[in-house]
């Protein structure tokens, strides 16, 4: 796994500010002196200038495969 900088969609950049925003609300410090006062932006800030990034897996997460008998059955009349 390697720490990844450039963001390859949109969904994932906002998934990483609002955790970084989450984090910060939750008492962590600024990496970044930031002229807003607000969580959401200071992630952003910190984000373009680099300090934050996410760990991209190697392999693809799978869900667990469910066992026939125990998916719910459902009768539609």
């Amino acid at each position: 796994m390697s720490v990844e900088q450039q963001f390859d969609s949109n969904f994932r950049y906002v998934m990483v500010a609002a955790r970084r925003a989450r984090q910060l609300q939750n008492g962590s410090q600024p990496l970044v002196a930031s002229r807003s006062g607000k969580a959401c932006k200071v992630a952003q800030d910190e984000i373009a200038a680099g300090k934050v990034g996410y760990v991209k897996p190697n392999a693809p997460v799978l869900k667990p495969e469910i066992a026939a008998p125990d998916i719910p059955k459902f009768v539609i009349a």
